[in-house]
């Protein structure tokens, strides 16, 4: 099957199209009924009768953006009309659904009357809280833009125009950057004069480019003063028209530091390409074919050429994307009465320093496992990049409130956490941690201190006062590794090869000689083994927590803490814990990785460190301890084993939380079932601490309920231990490194306290 026939597929599987209306508060009930529509609704409509601005308070206002088109101009495809525009407009509604959780209704206007388009949408405004023009051709769009911005008391964004001018003037700024070259003395030499090639050349002067040093061509060639002058261009060509003997593309292109293309593709070729400046930046735009292809560009010369074009398939794509739902999401969150210059220059520093950032590894995975480093071939952000969300939209924001176009003071030392929350619980969640973290750093000794993905993890808890990383291993090695990940760090580097051993050869040989490890092999471990060498660091007090497991097997990663590090006082289990978070709610689950079938004792242990694992979340433990019975129903030895360590739970002085079981997963969790048919029950909400019958139960429970169910994990969380010990799981990305040496700074933290 073709793509277009896929494609057909996508858009015609029921529910046809791409977007649907949810409800967003329950309606289960006549009550809930009742306070949806008659006669709870009278009271927030009399309170906006009131005050206006009560509509952002009570209605989706302020996260609603109209979508408006006529199809008189869409990429690629022309001018198609309203209703063929229609898939198209919902399209983009999708997007800024994906990336900024904004709510979209799409309205496509049979018109081409630039009077009837204004008049229809400007009486819109009521509904939304920003309007989003698409795909109008030029030169309406402009006077449409316009007017709707004087009229409109909010937000107004073509994003055929400024989209392509804020993503490519981030591409710009950093590509000047690398070639050492300024904006002031660019000489830019445009390739189309529409829309976006008007509104990305009048953006490139808000950046710092003359607008004398720009020659802009259209399809009569070179838009010259005596062209402007005999009235041959309309007004916004005017703006551009240069005081030059006229000439086609070739003659603007000679001589120029950057070709802007933005016209069609296969018209510029190598040898206009070679007739530019040294070094020269080649953005050849068109879409779906670039007016000259990005590798055919590079290799036109000899000298450093840095390309982009809109494709996915080559480096540096020039993707609307990144722009678009950020200027929205920032710009609602401070309901903004319009997008300005000031906001759309903010866009562009925030995406352009952003490039400048180590990529994480999800991204990379994404794109095929491709090498993403700032350079010429890496100068924006990629388009799956999360971190996009929380570097745009707060610079947005910022810029919307010093320039004072913003209804509210938004918390904007806050505000980047309120939109991790609208991405999932598990960022809401460890933001929390984070935040802890910071307020008191702890020394983590990172076990795989060679590892890139380890070096990349330490170099990131750094730059964000997380905690304070030791790598463990050989110093050549990582500062060899540090250079080839381009990292500027200075990193501290505990290289056992540099230090006088003797010290931690004998805390571990006092901790094992009669456990069959001779000095001799005590000395071997320490010198060669930095999973042995990091937990002696952490018993003797010289870090303050350990990370491992990386590059190992799970049990051999955690044999070498266990050993000399040991479990707590009050505790004679190890348990390994996730947390999973859903949409709505968070569960921890435990025992995942550790104990394969622990008794009544060890599960009630589990259950206690993991409701206090729960609390580090800032979350109150329920616990349920698991089976395939509920509370009784069956009687044998594996149905006693979470019965009595429930008992016990309960029986225990330190334990404030309340606990139940057994009890079957779905009991646990579904309120009705629990509040229902076992109104006894000791849980009178949801269980969030979910304590399986054995390792295998535990492991394969979690698995299911990460993939099936939707659930973001975090983990696993070691618990039990008598110092802060996590193992990784093979594999894992800096994130998740990141993400466990915040909860075992916030463990040493509070083992401190």
């Amino acid at each position: 099957m073709g793509l277009d026939e896929d494609a057909l597929d996508y858009h015609r599987r029921d529910p046809p199209g791409k977007i649907a209306i949810e409800t967003t508060k329950p309606t289960s009930t006549q009550r809930d009924l009742s306070l949806a529509y008659s006669p709870g609704v009278a009271a927030p409509c009399r309170e906006i009768a009131d005050d206006a601005t009560k509509a952002y308070t009570y209605t989706s206002k302020g996260n609603l953006v109209g979508m408006v088109s006529n199809g008189s101009a869409v990429l690629g495809l022309g001018d198609i009309g309203a209703r063929a525009s229609k898939p198209v407009i919902e399209g983009k509604g999708v997007l800024l659904k994906r990336f900024a959780d904004i709510d979209v209704f799409d309205f496509e206007l049979d018109t081409d009357d630039p009077d009837a388009i204004v008049e229809a949408v400007s009486l819109t405004e009521p509904s939304f809280g920003g309007i989003h023009v698409e795909d109008i051709k030029a030169p309406e769009c402009f006077e449409i833009e316009a007017r709707l911005r004087e009229r409109m008391d909010i937000p107004v964004y073509h994003d055929d125009q400024h989209g392509t001018a804020i993503v490519s003037g981030a591409a710009l700024l950093n590509a000047v950057d690398i070639l050492d070259k300024d904006l002031e003395t660019l000489d830019v030499a445009f390739a189309g004069a529409g829309a976006s090639a008007i509104a990305t050349a009048e953006f490139y002067v808000s950046l710092g480019v003359p607008r004398e040093n720009i020659t802009m061509c259209d399809s009569s060639g070179i838009i010259t003063t005596e062209r402007a002058d005999a009235g041959a261009v309309n007004e916004y060509k005017t703006r551009f028209a240069r005081d030059r003997p006229a000439g086609d593309l070739a003659d603007a292109m000679a001589g120029a530091d950057v070709f802007v293309g933005l016209a069609v593709g296969d018209i510029v070729t190598r040898a206009m390409v070679r007739s530019m400046a040294d070094n020269p930046v080649v953005f050849a735009m068109a879409n779906p074919e670039p007016e000259i292809g990005y590798y055919e560009a590079k290799e036109a010369r000899d000298d450093t050429v840095i390309a982009a074009t809109g494709r996915s398939d080559f480096p540096n794509q020039v993707n609307n994307v990144l722009c678009f739902p950020f200027m929205f999401r920032g710009a609602l969150d401070v309901r903004a009465t319009e997008i300005n210059e000031e906001m759309k220059v903010a866009a562009a520093r925030a995406l352009a320093e952003l490039a400048r950032e180590d990529v994480p590894d999800a991204v990379a995975k994404a794109y095929g496992d491709e090498p993403l480093q700032f350079g010429p071939d890496y100068l924006i952000p990629k388009a799956l990049d999360p971190r996009v969300l929380f570097e745009v939209a707060p610079a947005v924001a910022r810029a919307a409130v010093e320039s004072g176009v913003s209804r509210i003071d938004l918390d904007l030392d806050t505000y980047v956490e309120d939109l991790e929350a609208r991405l999932g619980k598990d960022r809401e969640m460890m933001r929390i941690v984070l935040n802890k973290a910071k307020t008191d750093p702890k020394r983590v000794a990172l076990a795989e201190g060679t590892n890139p993905t380890t070096i990349r993890a330490a170099a990131q808890m750094e730059e964000e006062g997380i905690a304070r990383p030791l790598l463990l291993g050989d110093r050549d090695a990582i500062w060899e590794t540090m250079d080839d990940l381009g990292l500027d760090y200075d990193p501290d580097i505990v290289d056992p090869a540099d230090i006088d051993l003797d010290p931690y050869v004998e805390e571990l040989y006092a901790a094992r000689q009669r456990k069959g490890v001779t000095r001799v092999e005590a000395e071997e471990l320490v010198r060669n083994d930095t999973n042995y060498f990091g937990s002696v660091m952490v018993e003797m007090g010289d870090a303050d927590a350990l990370l491992t497991g990386l590059t190992h097997h799970y049990p051999s990663a955690l044999r070498p803490p266990l050993q000399v590090i040991g479990t707590a006082e009050d505790a004679e289990y190890a348990a390994g814990v996730y947390m999973l978070a859903f949409r709505n709610r968070i569960v921890f689950v435990a025992d995942t990785t550790v104990n394969q079938d622990p008794g009544a004792a060890e599960l009630a242990e589990i259950g206690r460190h993991t409701g206090e694992l729960a609390r580090r979340f800032n979350v109150e433990p329920r616990a349920a301890m698991l089976s395939y019975s509920n509370f009784g129903s069956v009687d044998n030895e594996g149905t006693r084993k979470p019965r009595e360590a429930a008992r016990m739970l309960r029986e225990d002085p330190s334990v404030d939380f309340p606990v139940d079981g057994e009890m079957q997963a779905d009991t646990a969790v579904v309120e009705d079932i629990l509040q229902g048919t076992y109104d006894f029950a000791e849980l009178e909400s949801p269980a969030n601490v979910l304590v399986f019958p054995n390792l295998e139960a535990g492991n394969i429970g979690y698995k299911l309920l990460q993939r099936l169910g939707g659930a973001d994990a975090i983990g696993p969380m070691l618990v039990g231990m008598d110092k802060p010990v996590h193992v990784l799981q093979r594999g894992d990305e800096v994130k998740d490194i990141v993400n466990l040496a915040g909860v075992a700074v916030v463990d040493a933290q509070e083992r401190d306290d």
